[in-house]
């Protein structure tokens, strides 16, 4: 008897007991690229079809994952999770980067939509918008940015992307010695009819906040009359990657200037402009001052086209970019389109 009661206690020491499984957030979801020769960016989804799986609470247990992946990659799209409004929007950016940033120093007009979440940038629906990294020309800029589309365009608005270090590589090495030696001038004009006034872009009635902004950033301003102000800020061409140290093109010199443009509309701003050399509300010339010759600026256009891939927006989709990695531009479109933005952890080279 004491026999059949000890081997009957040895057999439940031997079965193996049954414990709590945790199943990782990435094992409810599959990866994959959109095609085979489009390296971004990295599509993420849930595993089951049919399964809406909560976008905050899935980025809330992958932010090392997340990390990981846009390091390398620099850009993840997330579609068919469960999203539904632009608050749940704010909440999945806030799982990720807790430190969600309003939009200072503007450059284009954006609307506060809800909490710390803007349109994207509101700009003639038939009209590309060139690559950018958003706040390139400024002293601190987002290391994250996400978009959310609420509702795709009828036909086109895409939001093309290109990879910031392909385009640095790109580039010729004269060319981009150049723009490295003497950086990118970007000269603002408020209250002169065109852009945003002073008052907009620097959140106050005063101009002694106006003067204490420029002053800490290095910006030099000139007030003429009563009501308009001129800046000039001088910004490298270039910026490094503080997690992984890769070179980056990174400013917006051709954005900025008037050849991106389209031939008919350059030569009516011309015509209407108060002061020939600064023909729009923001002007980029190099460092130095000095005039950029278009052919310089076409060549930086071509490197982006080569780097650029897009894909159609389906409602729904939240896109997450490393904003210093991966610009990011707009395509025309038609009909009614929505895309909200959130901008997220601040970074200064300088601290």
């Amino acid at each position: 008897m004491k026999n059949d009661i000890g081997a009957t206690r040895l057999a439940k020491l031997r079965r193996p007991r049954r414990s709590a499984v945790k199943v990782s957030e990435q094992s409810l979801t599959r990866t994959r690229l959109l095609s085979p020769e489009q390296p971004l960016p990295l599509l993420v989804e849930p595993a089951e079809p049919g399964v809406r799986l909560n976008l905050e609470s899935w980025v809330g247990g992958s932010r090392e994952w997340i990390e990981s992946e846009l390091k390398t990659r620099g850009g993840l799209l997330f579609r068919g999770f469960e999203i539904g409004s632009v608050a749940a929007f704010q909440r999945a950016a806030a799982a990720l980067s807790s430190e969600l940033l309003d939009y200072n120093e503007p450059s284009t007009a954006r609307s506060k939509v809800e909490g710390k979440v803007y349109t994207s940038t509101e700009y003639s629906a038939d009209q590309t918008i060139p690559m950018h990294n958003e706040l390139s020309y400024s002293t601190s800029w987002p290391r994250k940015i996400w978009f959310y589309c609420v509702e795709p365009a009828a036909d086109g608005g895409r939001t093309p992307i290109a990879d910031s270090r392909r385009v640095y590589r790109a580039i010729a090495s004269e060319l981009r010695d150049r723009f490295l030696q003497r950086g990118v001038m970007y000269v603002r004009k408020y209250g002169y009819g065109v852009g945003r006034s002073w008052n907009e872009v620097f959140a106050t009635e005063r101009k002694a906040d106006v003067e204490e902004h420029c002053a800490e950033r290095g910006i030099d301003y000139e007030w003429r009359g009563s009501n308009r102000l001129i800046t000039r800020q001088v910004r490298p061409a270039d910026a490094v990657h503080p997690l992984s140290g890769e070179p980056l093109w990174f400013n917006q010199a051709h954005l900025h200037h008037i050849t991106s443009l389209p031939g008919a509309i350059q030569e009516s701003i011309r015509k209407v402009s108060d002061d020939p050399s600064l023909p729009l509300d923001i002007n980029s010339f190099y460092g130095d001052g000095s005039e950029i010759d278009p052919e310089d600026l076409d060549a930086v256009r071509r490197a982006f086209d080569q780097s650029t891939v897009s894909f159609p927006w389906q409602k729904g989709d939240v896109m997450l970019l490393d904003n210093m990695l991966i610009a990011h531009g707009r395509e025309p479109f038609q009909g009614s389109r929505k895309v909200v933005v959130a901008m997220a952890e601040p970074y200064s080279p300088n601290g």
